[in-house]
Formats: structure tokens, C-alpha cells, sequence
């Protein structure tokens, strides 16, 4: 993608790290991430963060963040940024794509810049995902080149 439009790439990656900067736990923008890629079927953004998951974070709750309602690992904060991934993920599932009740419990346990970072993150997500499925991009690949080695260490510097 990046030799196809490097303007956009560089533009996508500027809204993650507006996302990480907005003070949204890592592990639960991760998390965002995660199941927004889960629900659109990409493959290289769930093998992405597998294999650059967050300290701290285990494989027992990336391995439950498909079944998160019925998991005990995950807090409720952590519970209500997945159920607004959700939503805002599947916005044509429902009449009322994001909920009240949804948007109201994301609020109660984010502030107005963290909850704005995660929905930068899912929107981010979302386009990513789209991205990587109509171009085909393969899970591994970009993970072996130069580039991603490149991010991996920026993002464990800044942790």
C-alpha cells in the first residue's frame, strides 16, 4: 500500500498516533483494534497485534477479545471500548448505529480526549482493515520487512 499512495499511509498512521496520544490506555486501544479487525476479517492487523501486543498484555485475553461479553479477563471499561468498537464498526447493523446506552458507558469510564482517541483508533482500524482485505495483503508480510521493525521499536521506546 505505501508504494500505492505513501500520502495516505503516512496520513493513517498520523491519526494512530493521535489516537495513542490521547490518553486511552494503550492496552485498550489495542484491544479496539483488535476487534474491529476480528469483525472485518483482516488478517494482517490480527496478526499485527499478536506479534507487537502491548506490555503487560497476555495471549489469554487477546485469544478471548472474540468472546469478550462472556470472558472474565476484561474490565468494564475495557468492555464498554469493545462494545463501542462494535458498534461503531457494524454502523449498518442497526437503525441506531451507536446506541446511547453504548456511547454512555464508553463515557463513564473514558474522559472527552480518551474517547475521542478511541474512536479515532477504530475509524483508523476500519480503514486500515478495508485497506489490507481489498488489496489482499498477506498476514506475516509486512510484519517481516524493515519498516515494520522500524515501528515495532518507536512503539516500545514510547511505552
Amino acid at each position: 500500500m505505501k508504494t500505492i499512495s505513501p500520502d495516505a499511509v503516512q496520513a493513517l498512521q498520523a491519526l494512530g498516533k493521535a489516537a495513542e496520544q490521547s490518553g486511552a490506555p494503550p492496552r485498550t486501544l489495542a484491544l479496539a483494534h483488535l476487534r474491529a479487525s476480528q469483525i472485518n476479517g483482516c488478517s494482517v492487523c490480527v496478526d499485527l497485534s499478536y506479534r507487537f501486543k502491548k506490555p503487560g498484555e497476555t495471549d489469554e485475553r487477546l485469544n478471548m477479545v472474540a468472546a469478550w461479553r462472556d470472558a472474565p479477563c476484561f474490565t468494564d471499561a475495557e468492555r464498554a471500548a469493545l462494545a463501542l468498537t462494535e458498534a461503531v464498526t457494524r454502523l449498518a447493523d442497526r437503525s441506531d448505529p451507536v446506541p446511547d446506552e453504548i456511547w454512555n458507558e464508553a463515557a463513564r469510564h473514558h474522559d472527552e480526549k480518551q474517547l475521542a482517541g478511541l474512536v479515532l483508533m477504530i475509524a483508523a482500524t476500519n480503514t486500515w482493515n478495508r485497506l489490507n482485505v481489498a488489496t489482499r495483503q498477506v498476514a506475516g508480510e509486512w510484519a517481516k520487512s524493515a519498516e515494520a521493525q522500524k515501528w515495532a521499536a518507536e512503539h516500545a521506546a514510547a511505552r
